[in-house]
């Protein structure tokens, strides 16, 4: 983003390293014309998941906007603020907010969220100011006030006219900076069978499809052979086609490849990225080549997961992924592989990130977790992942929507309405498979007793085998 020639009241940040009292002096800044610009807001977030800034907008009908938003990106190694614009479909009248983002702290944290503002010319000031804090490296933002005119938030672009008897909201279009709303066209269908992967394809059970699976022993360590044929022998027993792995540790294709060709069960199987980046996950991709090529594997695969919330994580950007991505799908393809290659974030990360993606990604897909929406209940977790799922498939217009993880606690703490328990655990995955399982992985086999408690002491409880 190009600095603005003139200063603007976006209020500057101050870091206080220590406690104590500090005063901060008085500032003021003249706006000679009507300029947008990124201003800072400060927020406390408390631990666990935290949904924050956004553009918030209304419409009276199922419509589509094109809105310009603030962000954070990568960039060099640097966390910078910078304006995007996304296409967000409306599917009823309502308030949206859109491209808020979502981060998760552990503890207690003061977060400065970029706002999008808009300044009308007049004369800013900020009074001298003075601030007691208890804490060291607190975060402050000065404000600003005006003497003859306040900024406001900028606000969503107006949204276009729907079109005549529309039959669903209109898909975005793949949007540049600051481009005029588009007409709306009719949505394609939200969800299509993905290619066929050696010649099988994404097979159902009805509305039951896949679920999640790792290797693992309830202390952390690989569990043997003998054990994944066990498991994965339960999971075909308890209605599943498909099994979801996330990475190649732990002799997981292996493993969990042989497991599935004995019993009859297909695999969606993963480049996972953690810390080490884009670099570090490089040799899971000569894994999954060399394995893929022998003993007609590939027959197995369904589809590959390249990263799992890598940038929601920061392992990688949006663009950075996309590079991966072409590099893996041309490896794996060159080996013989037919089928879907894509990534999976949470919806707003997808949301900000599809016009990086959506080139090279065969189908479009998210991970939604209802329990971390405090507003949903588990009775509601069903229809809540069904309406996110026709977003999913909005942001790439024409390419298959899944769901790749989807599921809710059987213990922990509330987050607001979504309270976790065995019997709400039942509830809302009978919800989720009604309403949108032919197109949703279900987390997970068992629990991770190894995991970190993590965000309301959930992390540990999302094993539902045995609610089938």
């Amino acid at each position: 983003m190009t600095k603005p020639a003139v200063p603007l009241p976006t209020g500057e940040v101050k870091t206080l390293p220590t406690p104590g009292t500090y005063t901060i002096p008085a500032k003021t800044v003249t706006v000679t014309a009507t300029t947008t610009a990124i201003a800072a807001s400060s927020t406390v977030l408390n631990p666990g998941h935290n949904t924050i800034g956004g553009v918030t907008t209304a419409v009276t009908t199922a419509t589509t906007i094109v809105v310009p938003y603030a962000t954070t990106e990568l960039v060099d190694s640097t966390v910078t603020s910078v304006i995007r614009t996304t296409t967000y479909v409306c599917p009823s009248a309502g308030t949206y907010t859109v491209a808020p983002i979502v981060t998760s702290v552990s503890t207690s944290t003061v977060f400065v969220c970029p706002v999008l503002t808009t300044y009308a010319p007049g004369t800013y000031t900020a009074p001298e100011q003075t601030v007691t804090v208890t804490t060291t490296d607190y975060v402050y933002v000065c404000p600003y006030t005006s003497g003859s005119s306040a900024p406001t938030q900028a606000p969503a672009p107006p949204a276009p006219p729907a079109p005549p008897a529309p039959a669903a909201p209109a898909p975005p279009a793949e949007t540049k900076p600051a481009p005029p709303p588009a007409e709306p066209k009719p949505t394609p269908p939200a969800y299509q069978s993905p290619p066929a992967s050696g010649g099988s394809g994404i097979v159902t059970n009805g509305k039951q499809w896949a679920m999640t699976y790792t290797p693992y022993t309830q202390a952390g360590n690989c569990k043997s052979a003998g054990e994944v044929l066990a498991d994965i022998t339960v999971i075909k027993s308890k209605g599943f086609t498909t099994v979801r792995l996330y990475a190649t540790d732990c002799s997981g294709l292996e493993n969990v490849g042989a497991a599935a060709k004995a019993v009859g069960i297909q695999l969606i199987i993963g480049v996972f990225i953690n810390g080490s980046g884009i670099d570090g996950a490089k040799g899971q991709v000569t894994d999954i080549v060399n394995w893929g090529g022998r003993d007609n594997h590939w027959s197995l695969v369904v589809m590959i997961v390249v990263g799992n919330e890598a940038i929601f994580n920061n392992f990688a950007t949006a663009e950075s992924l996309a590079g991966f991505i072409g590099s893996v799908k041309g490896a794996v393809k060159g080996a013989g592989y037919s089928g879907p290659v894509t990534t999976t974030e949470p919806l707003n990360i997808l949301m900000q990130s599809a016009h990086a993606l959506c080139g090279v990604i065969d189908v479009v897909a998210a991970n939604v977790q209802p329990f971390f929406n405090g507003a949903v209940t588990a009775e509601s977790a069903g229809s809540f992942v069904k309406g996110q799922l026709d977003l999913i498939a909005a942001q790439c217009p024409g390419k298959p929507a899944y769901n790749l993880e989807c599921g809710w606690p059987s213990a922990g703490n509330p987050n607001g309405a979504a309270v976790p328990g065995p019997s709400q655990q039942q509830a809302a995955i009978k919800g989720i498979l009604e309403q949108a399982g032919e197109h949703s992985v279900i987390f997970s086999f068992e629990d991770d007793l190894w995991k970190d408690a993590g965000a309301f002491g959930v992390e540990k409880f999302w094993g539902c085998a045995k609610v089938f």
